[in-house]
């Protein structure tokens, strides 16, 4: 079995809190190496959320998925995960990109790459315990430190960039610890300029890029039942397709402008967030989404082809994958989840070991 690999679950917290805890644990139990909590604005808080976790749980790694430099100053994310830190006796990361669902709230992402760059920096200099005086292009810090924190262990808070552009993949590999990267869809030609990007980025600054673990994003959907795996996450191909509609895979199905069209059309009748329980799916999306396109953009289906799926991705030269966990539809997005972390984890030692 190869032990470096890393596997990292992310649970959507729309449901009780004792059922997110619920299922923080099971996703330890069946051995998964670190845990994100979603951080999406009018949802549970995901650092409440982790430090509950985190009392509940003793050995997975635990940090949000991912927050943002918007809705809190980095100062205080500082603090955050020092104290996520403290109370999960080291086993705190610290997740950060643009954010998701800040439009509601007036926000417009302005600069994110010189945002995330100031507060990676603003947090590493306070979680090494120092009185920090910094003037950023976007944060400002005046002549101040974390107080009551052990730099000997705060300062070893990993920290990791979620993005999709490759500006922010290139700040990854200038100073992040982990780079979770993509819109969901992997080929090996992305996987290519994906690493190619955080290459650029360690150049800038002299760095061995083999000290960013680099870690692509996608969609887990496990079921006994394949074919319902799989209509389950249309909603979900249908958002990243239209959102990132990468021209190889355009090419090789034959997706043309108005199938395009069709399928921007599909989702604006459709209602709420495409991870919601109680979503509204408009039925042209399940026709519009061929089950080929599912399985270039998700790790779904039966344990046995989500290992497979799971395989082919470590296959592309990667040593971690990042699993936004989906839920299979019928039994409650509870339950659902459940039905996806007790799956995988039949399979998840064969695909550590490649057997």
């Amino acid at each position: 079995m190869n032990h470096n690999i890393t596997l990292e679950a992310e649970i959507t917290p729309g449901m009780p809190v004792q059922q997110v805890i619920e299922l923080a644990r099971l996703a330890e139990d069946v051995g998964f190496d670190r845990l994100g909590i979603s951080d999406v604005v009018f949802w549970h808080d995901c650092f409440m959320l982790l430090g509950l976790v985190a009392q509940s749980t003793t050995r997975i790694e635990l940090g949000p998925m991912v927050t943002n430099p918007y809705s809190r100053h980095p100062a205080v994310l500082a603090g955050i995960a020092a104290t996520l830190h403290d109370v999960s006796n080291g086993r705190a990361f610290m997740g950060i990109g643009v954010g998701a669902g800040l439009e509601a709230v007036g926000e417009t992402y302005p600069r994110p790459v010189a945002h995330a760059r100031d507060a990676v920096t603003v947090m590493r200099a306070l979680l090494r315990g120092e009185t920090v005086n910094y003037q950023g292009e976007t944060i400002t810090v005046n002549d101040s430190r974390l107080q009551h924190v052990d730099p000997l262990n705060s300062a070893h808070v990993p920290m990791s960039i979620g993005t999709r552009s490759p500006q922010m993949m290139r700040l990854a590999g200038e100073i992040a610890d982990i780079a979770l990267v993509g819109g969901r869809y992997l080929s090996p030609s992305l996987a290519a300029n994906y690493r190619t990007f955080i290459a650029e980025g360690a150049q800038r600054i002299g760095r061995d890029v083999a000290s960013v673990e680099v870690a692509p994003r996608v969609t887990l959907c496990v079921s006994s039942d394949g074919d319902l795996a799989r209509r389950s996450v249309k909603r979900y191909v249908a958002h990243y397709i239209a959102l990132i509609r990468p021209a190889e895979l355009n090419e090789r199905m034959g997706l043309d402008a108005d199938w395009y069209a069709r399928v921007d059309a599909a989702l604006a009748r459709s209602t709420g967030w495409y991870f919601d329980h109680d979503r509204y799916d408009d039925p042209e999306i399940f026709s519009l989404i061929a089950d080929e396109l599912v399985t270039s953009f998700a790790i779904v289906g039966t344990p046995d082809e989500c290992k497979d799926l799971a395989r082919g991705i470590l296959d592309l030269g990667f040593n971690s994958i990042s699993m936004n966990l989906s839920f299979p539809v019928g039994n409650g997005m509870y339950q659902g989840l459940r039905d996806t972390l007790e799956g995988f984890g039949t399979v998840i030692d064969a695909v550590r070991s490649g057997n």
